[in-house]
């Protein structure tokens, strides 16, 4: 089993897709880094989420969205 430290998130159905202002993606980036985004709530079409998680699940979204941007600016 992978510790906190062995594990990378898979960014390779995200490369290329990430755009900063793409909520979904960046949602799904965080979770395979590892961190919990909860639905806090929803007025209308508007949804209010929370993104929590450990400093090293941070630095691995940070990496992982590093890269990801980089690829698709590459291809």
């Amino acid at each position: 089993m992978p510790t906190a430290e062995s594990r990378t998130p898979s960014t390779a159905p995200l490369a290329g897709a990430i755009a900063v202002d793409d909520a979904n993606a960046l949602l799904a980036l965080a979770r395979s880094a590892g961190m919990l985004v909860t639905l806090d709530g929803q007025i209308g079409r508007e949804k209010y989420q929370s993104v929590a998680g450990s400093l090293r699940s941070f630095q691995c979204f940070a990496a992982a969205l590093r890269d990801a941007l980089a690829a698709g600016q590459a291809g």
